[in-house]
């Protein structure tokens, strides 16, 4: 193999990995489960004026509890379906009428 196709080879696999890295259910995940624990502790121990404010209802603990599920899911989906580098350019050319 050619010093080119190794030096090609070393870029798409990097590519591929800034691809993962920068997933954007990793950022979404992340951020809702940072703050799904936030508003979860929040709302566990909720003065008398906050649940009066809410009609009786933990909101800081069921919106907590949900924004946890959903930033898990996201963590999950992307590790169950991770992303795909995108392909060469070489791979989408047609090799046209007299190929193979």
């Amino acid at each position: 193999m050619s010093e080119l196709h190794k030096e090609v080879s070393e870029l798409e696999r990097k590519s591929a990995t800034a691809a993962r890295l920068f997933d954007i259910r990793r950022i979404i995940g992340g951020l809702f489960v940072v703050y799904g624990v936030i508003v979860t502790i929040a709302g566990l121990n909720p003065s008398d004026a906050d649940l009066k404010k809410a009609e009786g209802v933990h909101i800081n603990l069921w919106t907590g509890l949900a924004m946890l599920a959903l930033g898990l899911f996201f963590l999950v989906w992307m590790k169950l379906r991770p992303a795909e580098a995108p392909a060469s350019p070489e791979q989408d050319q047609d090799p046209g009428p007299g190929a193979g």
